[in-house]
């Protein structure tokens, strides 16, 4: 019975992180779509606005309110980092 109930309760944690983890991407893909067409007038590809708007999402809290180009404009060394990365020179 304890093993069951020991089960039952790893099963119900395991689903909540599940679900959480899920918000966290969904939320992430929209923050990116929205940073990707902000990024609409750089003459860059859609490629590179990606993996640029996707560094910086995974950089920026999960509480953060601001816009990815607001929140870009406090932390230039994030930005710079992730352009690199993004191969966007």
């Amino acid at each position: 019975m304890k093993g069951i109930a020991l089960l039952s309760a790893a099963i119900i944690a395991l689903s909540a992180n599940v679900a959480a983890a899920q918000k966290r991407q969904t939320d992430d893909s929209r923050w990116v779509d929205q940073c990707v067409r902000d990024s609409a007038g750089y003459a860059v590809s859609e490629r590179i606005k990606v993996m640029y708007c996707s560094c910086m999402v995974t950089r920026m809290s999960d509480n953060e309110t601001r816009s990815v180009s607001q929140w870009e404009q406090a932390n230039p060394r994030v930005r710079d980092d992730c352009a690199r990365r993004a191969g966007w020179n």
